[in-house]
């Protein structure tokens, strides 16, 4: 294998070490061999030994009589298990293809007992982490023993993203946004010395690393992985590095699951020797492979308690493996992401070969965006200025800015006002059927909502343009008065840049053609700022072990009932009080009771919980107490948590009790239920079968339904939209549910939720003719019980995604009651019929707008008539020049009024003068003007400068052109001493220019 310099290692998945966070390397890479072959053949993933009935649908988290014990999310729509015949098709493939490096993978630990996982969605369903930032993130309910597991070992290759440095992202050789993890892990099955021998075999024999070039890192007292690498598997004792606790012992934080580590690197100049080696030269070694040997619990005090079962998590870069064996010099010039970088090349017109490093860096910026923001996109995240869809919003953002530094106009179509990102994300979705066939599947909207966000951050862009001329031009007139060097602050080069998204570089080229600098110091500070709250936000996986996992270890799963049945007889587990578990608990206080088994739905997924009573004997006196239950939860699992109160008597852990859920309100959250699968239909069926579920809420008094799309409804397509729900609840047509394999599932077509977890066997809820869904929803029996359905409103909440609000059964009869009840008042006060209030109250709006359009006319005649009296109160000031000055208050104007007095006043007073006006409208309220004619503004003094500082005086601020200026405030006790000093100001400035 040829020498190359390569950079340094792999912290991987595990205990806060980010998997990328290393400096910037000065490596100038030389043109790769393309002769790798680019296959496009998915490899195939098995889902979990899940059990049946438990699964998620779009809008409701599934229930069953047992959930799934640990998690898995594929966004997968061929899932199907592993064969002899689909592991053999890895030989079809050049050895050093990416895709054959990630099925070779799974393949030899498939062999070796393992069950190959679908890669997890990028949306975790974990609050600690807000995207899935390692391969071990699906498993860790199971490190936690908060879950038991269901196979002892499993391979994965995990889809992740990371951000914290997304600043490195096309400045080092490895830095990325996306990347896959390949991972095999093992839940109290096999330990130290499988795991070690089966890395070794696999990068030495499976993938043909030379043995010499491998060196290994051990934590340095574990000695016990020092013997197995030296004594079992032979790896001389000079290529075996101890390391200390920063580098090679896994903490998941200050408590819980912890362990040593060892770590597999590549040595790409093993001609330098073995002397004074440094593992964290980045220029020889790159670490590939890091193995974590879960087998301890920090306690609070530090001490080390071994676990009851001992783990194994590990973590390869697919990416730097791939750089290894294609002999790249960087991991975007293997065939993971070369060919969109070739593909944004073509768009810039430039060659990747012949770029110089500041152009290569910015190909290799979109090469690895395109890849992160794709596969978001397809995982349900929509561009928005919150939370993940910040994330988005911000790669695409900075994927259009870098494309803009390359010169990139248009689509490269013809069309130099059209978007380059859709452009370049095809290559994307072309090589995706590697990694998740059901990209493809949803090709059409995410290009499309590349190209609308794209455009519309190209507006936004234009807009930062027009306010870098404004604030250079300030800076240019401060410097000249000042006799200072113009130079554009750092936080406005940063407000241009993080708001704006106006590059750095373009505002440090145009600053300097105008003859001015960027601090640049204050921008860096700006950014580091920044910088710290991203990797505060999202650089680790947390896990503890507590009470929790106890509870979880000591109470059964809930056996759930409420399909068939509203009442049933349980015996009560447990009983919890704040949080902490309780042996009984007395009237009038709250408390969480577990339950064996229970007739309650538990919120999941947009359903909301039932409601309902507990019943049981109180003690001696057999009378009936009562437990109120208010909400329904799950927790760890499948564990259904009854939230409520003690009405009367004394619960026990143990006691027998009648569980009755309130049917009346479980019928209200089964019509809309079924409503909502109903409106789903008709979504695609009027506005097109692109448009997809983004959440929703499924209440006792309305439902919720989030759903992509690019615009507002029209009001033809609500209308038409609630005409087929209506007509089909008409039908009258008998639901089906059934039980189903996953893949049967979905090739007889149900709809099934991006992001949603799913097991082998699914819950399927059919409207025949209409609908089919993966649900464990609560539903009606027939369409006719859902009686009728109207659509309340329909807004948007975020870029591409609306909102519709509706009413069905009993709730749609209280509506519409209500409505016609409201509707009678009105005509009755209007005098009209229910037909002729719309024309009644628009004749109204049309007196009351004249109306006020004559108030206002004679507000500002009077408030004229008042300026034409003070005007004579105007003094000059100035020996050169005679300049005409006004400052005066005018008691209870209002702003628009005390506006046309003063354009009054300027006409009067002539050419130069200068007006400033105040009064107080209302309590607490204070207006000011300020008019300043040509022959002032000539003079340097503009009016929304000098007026921003007068109303702080009065609690407010404001400003407006050079010419004219409005502002107020909230205190009208200063405006008399805001006025002074106005005046004292304006005199002292038009003194000396005037002068």
């Amino acid at each position: 294998m040829e020498s190359l310099k390569l950079p340094h290692s792999l912290r991987s998945s595990h205990g806060g070490k980010a998997l990328i966070p290393f400096p910037s390397s000065s490596l100038s890479p030389k043109p790769p061999n393309r002769q790798f072959a680019l296959s496009t053949g998915i490899f195939t993933r098995t889902i979990a030994l899940f059990s049946p009935i438990s699964l998620p649908c779009g809008h409701c988290d599934l229930m069953g009589a047992r959930r799934m014990q640990f998690h898995t999310s594929s966004t997968s729509a061929s899932i199907q298990p592993m064969t002899e015949e689909l592991m053999g098709e890895a030989s079809k493939d050049l050895p050093v293809s990416g895709d054959s490096i990630r099925r070779r993978f799974l393949n030899f630990y498939a062999s070796r007992g393992h069950k190959v996982l679908p890669s997890a969605s990028l949306v975790p369903d974990d609050p600690t982490v807000l995207l899935t930032i390692a391969g071990m993130l699906q498993f860790k309910p199971i490190f936690l023993g908060k879950v038991p597991r269901q196979v002892p070992c499993a391979t994965t290759a995990q889809r992740c993203i990371r951000t914290n440095d997304v600043e490195n992202v096309g400045r080092t050789t490895r830095h990325h946004t996306f990347f896959e993890m390949l991972g095999n892990f093992s839940f109290g099955d096999y330990f130290k010395k499988e795991a070690i021998k089966w890395a070794w075999e696999l990068s030495t024999v499976e993938f043909g690393l030379p043995a010499d070039r491998v060196w290994i890192s051990v934590y340095e007292d574990d000695d016990e992985a020092f013997e197995i690498w030296r004594d079992e598997v032979g790896v001389p004792v000079e290529r075996i590095k101890r390391m200390g606790e920063d580098d090679n012992f896994w903490n998941s934080g200050v408590t819980g699951p912890c362990g040593p580590c060892s770590e597999l690197y590549y040595d790409f100049h093993p001609e330098r020797g073995i002397l004074d080696t440094d593992l964290g030269d980045d220029t020889r070694f790159i670490e590939f492979y890091n193995l974590v040997f879960m087998q301890y619990n920090k306690k609070e005090d530090g001490s080390l308690d071994p676990l009851k079962q001992k783990n194994i998590d590990t973590g390869l870069g697919l990416e730097r493996l791939a750089r290894i064996l294609q002999k790249v010099p960087n991991n975007y010039e293997t065939d993971l992401i070369y060919p969109i970088i070739e593909k944004a090349s073509e768009l810039a017109n430039v060659s990747y070969a012949l770029a110089d490093d500041y152009t290569k860096m910015n190909l290799k910026i979109i090469g690895d965006h395109l890849r992160a923001i794709v596969y978001l996109i397809s995982d349900g995240v929509f561009p928005s200025n919150i939370g993940r869809g910040y994330v988005v919003r911000r790669l695409i953002r900075r994927a259009v800015r870098t494309g803009r530094l390359l010169g990139i106009k248009g689509d490269g179509r013809g069309n130099l006002e059209g978007a380059f990102l859709p452009v370049v994300a095809e290559k994307v979705i072309e090589l995706s059927t590697l990694i998740d066939a059901d990209v493809k599947n949803i090709a059409s909207r995410i290009l499309e909502e590349l190209k609308r966000e794209e455009l519309r951050f190209v507006q936004t862009l234009e807009r930062g343009e027009k306010l870098l001329d404004e604030m250079l031009a300030n800076a240019l007139l401060s410097a000249k008065e000042n006799g200072t060097a113009p130079c554009l602050s750092g936080k406005d080069a940063f407000l241009l840049y993080d708001t704006y998204g106006f590059p750095v570089e373009i505002t440090k080229e145009v600053a300097e053609e105008r003859g001015a600098i960027i601090d640049m110091d204050g921008f860096d500070i700006e950014m580091e700022n920044q910088r710290r709250q991203s990797q505060a936000a999202h650089s680790a996986v947390k896990l503890a072990v507590g009470n929790g996992a106890d509870l979880a270890e000591n109470v059964p799963d809930t056996e759930f009932l409420g399909y068939d049945n509203l009442y049933a007889r349980a015996v009560v587990e447990s009983l919890l009080v704040n949080g902490n578990p309780v042996i009984q608990v007395s009237e009038g206080s709250d408390v969480e009771v577990l339950l064996n088994r229970t007739p309650f739905y538990a919120e999941s997924g947009g359903q909301i919980g039932d409601h309902g009573f507990l019943y049981f004997n109180d003690g001696e006196s057999l009378q009936k107490a009562v437990v109120e239950i208010k909400d329904v939860q799950k927790s760890f699992g499948n564990i259904f948590v009854h939230k409520g109160t003690i009405r009367e008597g004394v619960l026990e852990v143990g006691r027998e009790v009648e569980a009755a859920v309130d049917a009346k309100l479980r019928q209200r959250a089964k019509v809309h239920h079924t409503a909502t699968h109903l409106l789903q239909a008709a979504l695609k069926k009027v506005v097109g079968q692109e448009t997809s579920q983004a959440g929703s809420l499924v209440s006792f008094d309305r439902l919720r339904f989030d759903f992509n799309f690019h615009r507002q409804l029209l009001d033809s397509e609500l209308m038409e939209i609630e005409g087929l729900i209506n007509r089909w609840i008409g039908d009258a047509t008998l639901l089906q549910t059934k039980v189903m394999p996953l893949s049967d599932a979905k090739s007889a077509g149900a709809i099934a939720m991006f992001g949603e977890k799913y097991g082998e066997q699914v819950r399927v809820v059919e409207v025949p003719g209409v609908s089919m869904e993966l649900c464990g929803g609560t539903h009606v029996s027939n369409t006719s019980e859902i009686r009728g359905f109207k659509i309340i409103s329909e807004q948007g909440i975020a870029s591409g995604i609306r909102r519709i609000e509706a009413v069905a059964g009993e709730a749609f009869i209280e509506y519409v009651n209500a409505r016609d009840y409201h509707m009678k008042n009105l005509c009755s006060t209007l005098k009209v019929k229910a037909e002729e209030v719309t024309t009644r109250v628009e004749n109204l709006l049309e007196e009351l707008r004249m109306a006020r359009n004559e108030v206002s006319a004679l507000r500002s005649k009077a408030a004229e008539y008042k300026a034409s009296i003070i005007a004579s109160k105007a003094f000059l000031v100035g020996t050169s020049k005679k300049i005409r000055v006004l400052v005066e208050c005018m008691d209870d104007t209002d702003a628009d009024s005390l506006k046309s007095a003063a354009e009054y006043l300027v006409d009067a007073l002539q050419d130069p003068a200068a007006v400033v006006l105040g009064s107080c409208p209302g309590e607490g309220k204070v207006s000011l003007v300020a008019a300043f004619t040509p022959g002032v503004v000539d003079l340097g003094v503009q009016a929304g400068k000098f007026i921003g500082p007068i109303a702080k005086l009065c609690g407010g601020g404001g400003g407006g052109r050079p010419n004219f200026a409005q502002a107020g405030g909230r205190k009208p006790e200063n405006l008399s001493s805001a006025l002074e000093k106005a005046q004292s100001e304006l005199v002292s400035i038009l003194t000396e220019k005037a002068s």
